[in-house]
């Protein structure tokens, strides 16, 4: 028999799954870090590894492996989703495009804003770490929900993620990038265009793009742009087409496209290996009294937190009534001012990518804990919030 599959029901339930492991694996992470395994558990990830010597040298501890290189595969499927999105999905059409692009755009812009406002004059550059959404776990909560969750929300949520990721992508790209070495540059523009010509060419093999993928993520790194976006752009460059010679079909057109495909492959991979080990190993902050006492003072700290919290909803909210007011979209069936404020509110757990811009955005340690343990409450407060409101709208 045939296996089939259903693109985003698939991709949907995935992400529900894996934010049961990502909490699991960030809880983990904050035990361990604050247990007689804590010097072991921070030893191990200092572990230093180096490939190559002089201009291929690489030298990487254990943690910067699984964020920069682990973590690429993570924005692989990324890419792949936004590609997907925007060729076949919910992004595929102005019409459809337009509510989740100004809602994500205000839910960006919101944040941001309120964190220079509380603090812009002591640390500016992190700014970047409210701006981001998770996926997993905002997705996994509205389908926790279940019917108290109109259904035209929750494909609301993933177009908004979506666009929201590509927003944070350009922030890395943009904003966290180090210096810029030139020659590296062009070696990784010309792998962006042997990838080009392959794919013109018809070549279909894994192993050959994996290659060039690897080559472009080498050229980023020594390039000083941040290696991981090298998976964004493959995930990008794949043609959204008719796999050719795969066994699996789609359940409900019945063809597979080649980013339907290596969705499949590579999803359950990022889902429920790469992003657990990241959220184990970021999380890991060791809280003493001293460090709670910190970030209660801490502008940095309270920037997050209100960032997600407070300018995520009423970013959403509040950019949601004006595209809907000078008309170019219209809000979703059955969906009203209250049910935004909590869409907004699940839009609010950031983890994942936050925490990943938190510790580019910051080059001290004591300032990135902070930065990490104000994501993880601000999440968890945000994803309480967006509980209660979806279940007040319920009783009503």
């Amino acid at each position: 028999m045939t296996p089939r599959i259903s693109p985003l029901r698939d991709f949907l339930g995935r992400e529900s799954t894996s934010g049961l492991l990502v909490l699991v694996a960030a809880v983990l992470g904050l035990i361990t870090a604050n247990s007689p395994l804590s010097d072991k558990y921070f030893s191990v990830l200092d572990f230093h590894i180096e490939v190559g010597s002089g201009w291929s040298l690489i030298d990487f501890s254990l943690l910067k492996i699984i964020n920069y290189l682990l973590m690429s595969i993570f924005f692989f499927v990324v890419g792949l989703e936004i590609k997907r999105e925007l060729t076949s999905g919910h992004l595929a059409s102005f019409k459809k495009a337009m509510l989740p692009f100004v809602a994500a755009l205000g839910g960006m812009a919101f944040p941001a804003l309120i964190y220079l406002a509380i603090a812009g004059g002591v640390a500016p550059a992190g700014w970047g770490v409210p701006v981001a959404t998770d996926i997993a776990l905002a997705v996994g909560l509205l389908t926790m929900l279940g019917p108290s969750v109109a259904a035209s929300l929750r494909s609301f949520l993933l177009a908004l993620a979506v666009i929201d990721d590509i927003g944070a992508i350009l922030v890395i790209a943009f904003v966290y990038s180090t210096g810029i070495n030139f020659s590296w540059l062009a070696a990784g523009l010309l792998s962006i265009l042997f990838v080009a010509v392959l794919k013109r060419t018809g070549v279909t093999s894994v192993l050959v793009y994996s290659l060039f993928g690897f080559t472009l993520w080498f050229c980023l790194y020594k390039t000083g742009v941040h290696p991981t976006l090298a998976g964004v752009i493959l995930g990008l460059m794949t043609p959204n087409i008719p796999h050719k010679s795969t066994q699996i079909e789609d359940a409900e057109d019945g063809s597979v496209s080649v980013i339907e495909w290596l969705e499949h492959k590579f999803h359950p991979v990022s889902t429920f290996c790469v992003v657990p080990i990241f959220a184990f190993a970021n999380t890991g902050v060791v809280i003493t009294s001293e460090m709670i006492r910190g970030a209660s003072e801490s502008l940095v700290a309270w920037g997050i937190f209100a960032g997600l919290v407070v300018g995520k909803p009423l970013g959403v909210l509040f950019a949601s009534l004006v595209a809907k007011r000078v008309k170019v979209a219209d809000l979703p069936d059955g969906v009203n001012n209250s049910s935004l404020l909590a869409t907004g509110s699940a839009a609010g757990i950031g983890f994942t990518v936050a925490i990943f811009i938190a510790n580019l955005a910051f080059d001290d340690a004591a300032t990135q804990d902070i930065a990490v343990l104000a994501v993880i409450v601000a999440s968890v407060v945000s994803a309480l919030i967006s509980v209660l409101l979806f279940k007040t709208i319920a009783k009503k």
